[in-house]
């Protein structure tokens, strides 16, 4: 679907992340934030470092200030390292070697799982194990 005359790229569009309006790329204001959650699909330098944008000063602001009040949590930030660096992995894949190709230490790797498996338990306390309303009846994890 081409949208016609006048249609306009959708790649030419982004959202405030305070407020939601659309924006054309040349309103866009944005800033990077620290955020544990935050990792780079491929390049561990980006990682811990979110960009936000916003449709005015006051709400890149208010963005701002969130992120700037939001704890790091360092184990989050970790798993996310191992997450990435085990994504293609079909294999158990030792701890040593997950730290060395994640660039963390042992210890952290170790932490990152830890972090990782004990967030893991409380999704499924809180909302059960998945395939047990039978949608995964094989109880694989499609995820991994």
């Amino acid at each position: 679907m081409n949208g016609g005359p006048g249609a306009h790229d959708a790649a030419g569009y982004d959202l405030c992340d305070h407020c939601g309006r659309v924006l054309h790329d040349e309103e866009l204001l944005g800033a990077l934030v620290p955020d544990s959650s935050a990792v780079h699909a491929h390049d561990p330098g980006l990682d811990g470092r979110r960009v936000v944008t916003a449709c005015s000063s006051d709400h890149l602001a208010a963005l701002i200030a969130e992120y700037r009040n939001r704890p790091f949590v360092h184990e989050e930030q970790w798993a996310a390292k191992v997450c990435r660096t085990l994504a293609d992995c079909d294999e158990p894949v030792p701890l040593g070697l997950v730290a060395a190709l994640s660039g963390l230490s042992e210890h952290q790797a170790q932490r990152g799982v830890d972090w990782h498996n004990a967030r893991a338990r409380e999704w499924r306390a809180r909302y059960g194990e998945p395939g047990a309303d039978g949608d995964d009846a094989d109880g694989d994890d499609p995820g991994g």
